[in-house]
């Protein structure tokens, strides 16, 4: 050890050895407490469970901070999982909200690639609604709903379904309904949803 010291480390040594020397004149010994206790009245006998009682309630202080600083780690980590959490979803609702439709068509069983505008309700057709989203949220599902709505503007079929997850942002889906004699005759409306909002309406003749 190099016992040549700086005029600053002499400066702190001397602070160091005055302070220990300020906690030693702090600090009485067994005698002295117990003449102090006299002095006051006070039974010397009772000076080790009073020691005791002031380690169990320094004890008690420590585990009692101990456990603030707990509960405040854990509630600062539910508030993180929370914001977190509240985040995803609203960027998950702004992801849905941006949903719209690039294209729609009416067709029967077999798609011919084009709309129809007429279907006859006596050949007992399968009507679909082929619907193509455009900015479809890649890696979900969407709830989709198909109102089908007769002549007196009643809904005379309804389909709900959850898409399988999807991979691209142009997304082709499609609902259907069972036409058959006993279906209206008129202008009939089929109306595509997300989660209650409308995204694409079309309309065709049953004849």
């Amino acid at each position: 050890m190099n016992d040549k010291l700086t005029q600053a480390q002499l400066d702190r040594v001397i602070a160091e050895v005055q302070r220990l020397s300020l906690r030693q004149e702090a600090e009485l010994d067994r005698q002295q407490v117990q003449e102090i206790l006299q002095e006051l009245n006070l039974s010397p006998d009772l000076l080790d469970e009073a020691l005791v009682q002031i380690q169990r309630r320094e004890a008690l202080a420590v585990q009692q901070r101990r456990k603030r600083w707990i509960v405040a780690g854990v509630t600062a980590a539910l508030i993180g999982a929370i914001a977190t959490a509240t985040v995803f979803i609203q960027h998950r609702q702004q992801g849905f909200a941006r949903v719209s439709t690039y294209e729609s068509r009416i067709t029967l069983d077999r798609d011919s690639e084009g709309n129809l505008t007429e279907v006859n309700r006596q050949s007992g057709s399968k009507v679909f609604y082929r619907v193509t989203l455009k900015e479809a949220p890649v890696g979900e599902k969407l709830s989709l709903s198909c109102d089908w709505i007769d002549p007196s503007g009643t809904v005379a079929h309804q389909n709900r379904y959850q898409t399988r997850q999807i991979d691209k942002a142009v997304w082709p889906t499609f609902c259907y309904s069972q036409f058959g004699p006993n279906s209206a005759a008129g202008t009939w409306q089929v109306r595509m949803s997300l989660d209650g909002r409308i995204l694409s309406t079309s309309s065709f003749v049953v004849k």
